[in-house]
């Protein structure tokens, strides 16, 4: 907070991984600056065939707020849809972002305050975040914070849910806000 203005949080690159007797095995990584690159270079390490799932918990019309699963997709596509929605994806907090890999039974999920939590093969995902340039840290969501639903984007917003023929399920309670 400057002088009563909010500013725009972004993470330092910094990650931080399970202890090893912890009961949920994961990474959990800031996003500098909402780049879409770190939840790619993390879905590297995910087999193929891939499934996205967006969870739209906030909405501005253009869709139901629910759980959108894509069907089977290569990386490459993942890679396409996070390049053709990237202005959305790196600006807006109205959803969470997964990835997931039947054949790992592993997942990463970029979530509405910027953080990944990578489930699966930890040391791929700790090296790929090494060549991005992150150090062993604790990445914290600043309190107080807001989130922004930005008009501009609602187009983006539309045509994303109109890019696959989605399987649509309700929020859980753990989805809301």
């Amino acid at each position: 907070m400057i002088e009563g203005q909010c500013v725009e949080h972004s993470h330092p690159p910094v990650f931080r991984m399970s202890v090893p007797d912890a009961k949920s095995q994961r990474i959990v990584a800031g996003v500098p600056g909402s780049d879409p690159e770190v939840f790619l270079r993390l879905t590297r390490c995910l087999q193929e065939p891939l499934f996205l799932l967006y969870i739209l918990h906030t909405c501005r019309g253009e869709a139901e707020l629910g759980r959108y699963q894509s069907p089977e997709l290569s990386f490459r596509e993942v890679e396409g849809f996070v390049e053709e929605f990237r202005p959305f994806l790196s600006a807006d907090g109205r959803f969470d972002l997964w990835a997931y890999s039947p054949e790992q039974r592993a997942t990463v999920a970029w979530d509405r305050h910027n953080l990944i939590h990578a489930y699966g093969p930890l040391e791929c995902y700790a090296a790929e975040l090494g060549q991005l340039g992150f150090d062993p840290g604790d990445p914290r969501i600043p309190a107080p914070h807001t989130h922004h639903y930005r008009a501009e984007l609602d187009t983006f917003a539309t045509q994303l849910i109109g890019r696959f023929h989605w399987l649509y399920s309700p929020l859980r309670p753990e989805d809301e806000q």
